[in-house]
């Protein structure tokens, strides 16, 4: 029988199965009853799957390779690979979605936005018209009160170094999970500059391109554009000041393995009913040791340039700091890594495994966002304390 007279058979709608191309490698029982899947889509990889109610293809087809799908997703149309979507994730037309994104319930991206190494957090909102690749977004408290990204944002993560050691924060993990933070606003028409480090309850009004590290939360900011000639000699093989780039890196690094743990001790209770879901909590943990990996890789890239910097002739100020960075890296990538593959193997603190033991199972949502003030407080500490340990490292 084939693949697509299975699908059928068992409940799934294929609107003109004669155009839906349906590859061998393609396990038709994690293809969920009650899915629609509309002409022209095609499915491929040993690792797909998808939940209940999902529409694939709606407005235009869809090409989708190795992806994990929840519940109730929607995929209007566009390219998705390697990726992993929560309950009630939505994309528009022209989504470009590349390898090592995991977005959570009931976040969304509106037409042609194009994301890779992307995280949302429940409800984080795009718009139109996005570029917003290596980046984690989290904050608000409910569909209606999202953290938005406007139409025609982009977020620049190519060096004129040429490295991608840009990663940024928006929000952050430990206080995120519990989805009690305020949302974060940045406006259309705008940009931001990696890495940085922008926290809950900010606003960046629209068409500002955003540069550097913002601390105190709940604040509108602007910083004033460029309003001056500039013609001087540039080096692109020539570093300054790296410090801030390194710890950003490693903060962003330490809040991956911070919701890695929190998947692992917490969200491992909601995700275990059907193999659709368990294939989501596989997939968001495979799609986290990617980001591991490639962050990884964007740090080592850094340290070739740096050593061909430190090679050029003349004067440069951070030499020192830059011959100390090389000196740690070696050692610090080891550490890292081994805390990467360890932290499975740290007990949970006693007051943090009860809190979750008590958690009641039937919505996650809802047992999260139940958790008394304390309780919140014992895990924001617990998460906290891994991204202090990878910043540690170097």
């Amino acid at each position: 029988m084939s693949a697509k007279k299975r699908l059928m058979e068992k409940g799934v709608t294929l609107i003109g199965p004669d155009t839906i191309f349906i590859s061998e490698d393609v396990n038709s029982d994690y293809i969920a009853t009650g899915s629609v899947i509309h002409p022209g889509c095609r499915l491929s990889g040993d690792q797909l799957s998808i939940g209940g109610s999902c529409v694939i293809g709606a407005e235009a087809p869809v090409t989708l390779n190795n992806c994990q799908l929840g519940n109730g997703v929607h995929l209007a149309g566009g390219f998705f690979e390697k990726s992993t979507f929560l309950d009630g994730f939505k994309a528009g037309s022209g989504a470009h979605v590349r390898p090592g994104c995991l977005f959570e319930e009931g976040s969304s991206i509106a037409h042609s936005v194009g994301v890779k190494q992307t995280l949302f957090l429940p409800w984080a909102t795009a718009g139109s018209l996005i570029n917003f690749c290596d980046c984690l977004m989290a904050g608000g408290t409910s569909r209606k009160d999202h953290s938005e990204i406007g139409s025609s944002y982009i977020h620049f993560n190519f060096t004129p170094h040429q490295d991608k050691a840009t990663p940024s924060l928006i929000g952050d993990i430990p206080r995120g999970v519990l989805l009690n933070q305020p949302a974060i606003f940045l406006g259309g028409q705008g940009g931001m500059v990696g890495p940085a480090s922008i926290p809950f309850g900010t606003v960046i009004p629209a068409g500002q391109i955003w540069r550097g590290d913002h601390t105190k939360s709940g604040q509108i900011v602007m910083k004033k554009s460029v309003n001056m000639n500039l013609v001087l000699p540039f080096d692109a093989a020539r570093y300054k000041g790296i410090a801030r780039i390194v710890r950003s890196n490693l903060r962003y690094i330490g809040n991956l393995v911070a919701l890695d743990q929190w998947y692992r001790v917490v969200r491992s209770r909601f995700m275990h009913e059907d193999s659709c879901q368990r294939k989501c909590y596989s997939g968001a943990r495979q799609r986290l040791q990617e980001m591991f990996q490639e962050r990884i890789k964007r740090l080592d890239g850094l340290v070739q340039n740096i050593e061909v910097s430190l090679a050029l002739p003349g004067d440069n100020p951070f030499r020192d700091e830059h011959r100390e960075f090389l000196k740690c890296w070696t050692s610090g990538r080891e550490n890292l890594e081994t805390l990467i593959k360890s932290a499975d193997e740290i007990l949970v603190p006693e007051k943090v495994q009860a809190v979750v033991n008590e958690l009641p199972d039937e919505d996650y949502i809802s047992a999260v966002q139940g958790l008394a003030p304390e309780a919140s407080e014992d895990i924001a500490v617990w998460l906290y304390a891994y991204v202090e340990a990878v910043e540690a490292v170097l």
